[in-house]
């Protein structure tokens, strides 16, 4: 009777600790945001870490994927903006893409110390959006002008000088407006293929996916089967699988691309209760991340309105 009472005992205890640590590898659908955060960027940082920056401040967040919680790592700084974010895990920094200032930020992501600031626009009507590491360099977007900008690092990570920035004027498939009402967005979200030979970037404006030659700036309609990329916006990409945020219309587009990223097949379509308007896309810990930006008319109050970050996946 004793060894059956300590076997069900320790049953219970077992059954105890999976259930336990079932509960601590539970990770929130809903992280809250601060009150009139305004997010539109996200990152995936080491382990449970995310990043998310504050449209109108400047300001980047930390998040505990986990837990929920936060703090604000980059501190808000008057005349900044914070849109696109991409990690540089081996130099341990974060490039921030600073809107319509038609600027870039680097930050230390460990400190949310200020390392360099880059003005990679020279036109006042622009919008730089979203960015990418890839190589030695890391690629930025203008939403508003048919550039896109590359900072091209040194052999070990060293950030090149202020007046290094390549601007590469985009051709091809392209359909750029001279002058782009300030409404409009065209180039938005950016990836890149994992051999760098191809950059993927959505064009709001025509609802499509093209792929640029980085080198030449000449860009082709990447055609699709399936369905469609309108409202696109953020982008993720694993290996020939991309992540396509459609921002108003609350989903997530998944398309399969050839090997030569010249077409793509819709494959499927991921959505959430909470969505609110998400922008942006990253993966950590195999879950998907999307900031809710809530723009639009049915958030009247974007400073006063509550924010989230939604998680998708098990």
């Amino acid at each position: 009777m004793r060894r059956s009472w300590l076997t069900a005992a320790l049953g219970v205890v077992t059954l105890a600790a999976a259930a336990a640590a079932a509960a601590a590898a539970t990770f929130p659908d809903v992280i809250q945001l601060p009150t009139g955060w305004r997010p539109e960027g996200i990152e995936a940082g080491k382990q449970h870490t995310l990043y998310v920056g504050s449209i109108p401040t400047g300001a980047v967040r930390q998040i505990d994927a986990q837990t929920g919680e936060s703090f604000t790592l980059v501190q808000p700084t008057t005349g900044r903006a914070a849109t696109g974010l991409e990690y540089d895990k081996k130099n341990e920094r974060l490039f921030v893409c600073g809107a319509a200032t038609g600027a870039a930020y680097v930050y230390d992501a460990e400190t949310g110390a200020p390392i360099a600031d880059y003005q990679l626009a020279t036109q006042a009507n622009t919008f730089i959006n979203d960015n990418v590491l890839s190589g030695d360099s890391v690629y930025f977007t203008d939403s508003r002008q048919p550039q896109i900008y590359r900072l091209r690092l040194g052999e070990h990570g060293e950030l090149p000088a202020a007046s290094d920035v390549q601007r590469i004027t985009l051709s091809g498939d392209y359909m750029h407006v001279a002058v782009p009402p300030t409404t409009t967005n065209n180039l938005n979200g950016i990836v890149a293929s994992a051999n760098g030979k191809w950059l993927i970037a959505v064009q709001s404006s025509t609802a499509s996916l093209l792929r640029i030659d980085p080198e030449t700036g000449v860009a082709k309609t990447i055609e699709l089967s399936g369905g469609d990329v309108m409202n696109g916006d953020g982008l993720l990409l694993e290996g020939q699988t991309l992540y396509v945020v459609q921002n108003f219309l609350n989903r997530v587009r998944v398309v399969h691309l050839s090997a030569d990223f010249g077409s793509g097949t819709v494959v499927g379509l991921l959505t959430h209760p909470a969505f609110f308007v998400p922008t942006t896309i990253d993966k950590l810990n195999g879950r998907l991340y999307l900031p809710n930006a809530k723009f639009g008319p049915m958030n009247p109050l974007p400073n006063d309105a509550p924010y989230e970050v939604v998680g998708l996946g098990s």
